[in-house]
């Protein structure tokens, strides 16, 4: 008798096996022979959060004013009533299709979604600028939420297999790099589009000598910050052709048993953590003081550029567009240094439970009571305190919602779609019901035992 064949080595076991023809195993095979940076597919993703962020608060700066000159409101009063359902309008879109796009990507690839999705922009974002009518501004905006999948595919995906988009195009070594990168672009997002909205919203009164109030500019005033946002989509849109495609696309026919053995014990998981997700209270609690302070934050993006352009003797500041949006770009570049050169000197001293403590406290306390009084001071001191209050809002308010993520993805979430839609549908309430919203305090509570339990 012959002898018997050798067992295979480990590492002839544990070689990955690829198919010709899928995107999935194209770019496992890259990252395997590729131990560098990916910056191509990071810079790649970088653009298409800016692309996704930008119409969201661009809308801010002008927002009072598009709804005084669509004289919808019968009084002054009620104009901030009407923008609350506009800018709530966006939110109820992504509240409904969030869990929809998410499962879409699973099904046919993170791409076509990523260039749906910033196809979404360039048309819904055009349209919203040339609005004469007030439902036309709230179709726009829904149809613009509602058909931007971008935070499914790129921020989270839908299940606990499928990592984020940012994830799967490096090695696990650059992930965090990655997920920094959606981040420090959602940050130049805050400090672009509210700079582009104040700047070029109402450009004939802004800048009359170069522009008529016959022109398009003149008729249509907040056409052009939105065509600058559709511009900049459409570059995004047209890079994507060489956007690398994740998910794979293949069936192992040879290892078929295999496959379902591991797919049933695989259901039979999820189906144990799903049975116990609700007795999970460290879990728990994150989300809920997560979505109670992602509540609060679109709240405030609304209530304070409604309070910045009402009039002084309704104890506003009287801004104009261009000055609300100077004060939220500031504010969003106070958050981006922050980001990139702060935030790891108060992690390392101060830890991330007591971290947060300390910002919740600092900002539901002297931050947001001071806003008041801020109105009796006068021009030099009002713009000191106010930089400076908005920049300390973003970063603590930030630090917070950070914290209580890392939170929820140390337990390793397997419902990241519904929490994604979760935060959404609060969202949607937080500029609709502003002003009956305790939310900071409430906040602030949660961050303590023993409504937030942190794990072990």
């Amino acid at each position: 008798m012959g002898e018997a064949e050798a067992p295979p080595s480990p590492a002839v076991m544990s070689r990955s096996v690829f198919y010709d023809g899928c995107p999935g195993c194209a770019m496992e095979r890259k990252l395997e022979s590729s131990k560098g940076i990916p910056y191509k597919e990071f810079i790649f993703v970088g653009i298409t959060t800016i692309a996704s962020s930008l119409p969201i608060s661009s809308l801010f700066p002008f927002l009072y004013f598009m709804i005084e000159d669509l004289h919808v409101a019968k009084k002054e009063q009620d104009i901030g009533l009407y923008a609350g359902f506009l800018g709530a309008s966006y939110m109820v879109g992504r509240c409904f299709a969030s869990l929809f796009w998410g499962v879409v990507a699973d099904r046919i690839g993170r791409k076509p979604i990523i260039k749906f999705s910033i196809l979404s922009v360039v048309i819904f974002n055009t349209l919203f600028g040339l609005s004469v009518r007030y439902w036309m501004a709230i179709a726009t905006r829904f149809l613009l939420g509602a058909l931007n999948g971008m935070l499914a595919p790129v921020k989270l995906t839908g299940s606990q297999q499928l990592q984020a988009y940012s994830i799967e195009v490096c090695r696990p070594e650059h992930q965090a790099l990655g997920l920094s990168i959606v981040s420090t672009g959602w940050g130049i997002g805050l400090v672009v589009g509210p700079a582009i909205g104040g700047y070029f919203a109402q450009p004939a009164k802004q800048y009359p000598n170069i522009f008529s109030e016959k022109s398009i500019f003149g008729r249509f005033p907040y056409f052009l910050p939105c065509l600058c946002i559709s511009l900049i989509a459409l570059v995004v849109l047209i890079s994507c052709i060489w956007l690398p495609e994740t998910l794979h696309k293949h069936k192992n026919v040879e290892g078929g048993i295999e496959m379902i053995d591991n797919s049933r014990s695989t259901l039979e998981e999820d189906s144990h953590k799903q049975k116990n997700l609700y007795k999970n209270w460290p879990l728990i609690s994150s989300i809920i003081a997560y979505c109670v302070f992602t509540l609060h934050d679109t709240a405030y993006s609304e209530i304070f550029s409604l309070w910045a352009v009402s009039d002084k003797k309704y104890g506003g500041l009287s801004f104009s567009s261009k000055e609300v949006g100077q004060v939220l770009a500031v504010a969003g570049a106070g958050l981006l240094v922050y980001q990139l050169f702060i935030y790891r000197s108060v992690h390392r001293f101060l830890g991330s439970v007591n971290s947060s403590r300390v910002a919740s406290v600092t900002l539901s306390i002297p931050i947001l009571a001071a806003y008041p009084f801020m109105t009796h001071l006068p021009g030099f001191r009002l713009g000191i305190a106010l930089y400076l209050a908005t920049i300390l809002k973003g970063v603590l308010s930030h630090k917070v919602k950070e914290v209580l993520r890392m939170v929820y993805l140390q337990q390793q979430c397997p419902s990241s779609r519904q929490l994604l839609q979760q935060e959404q549908a609060l969202c949607s309430l937080g500029p609709k019901n502003a002003k009956m919203q305790p939310s900071f305090q409430v906040g602030l509570v949660l961050t303590f035992k023993p409504f937030l339990a942190i794990p072990n």
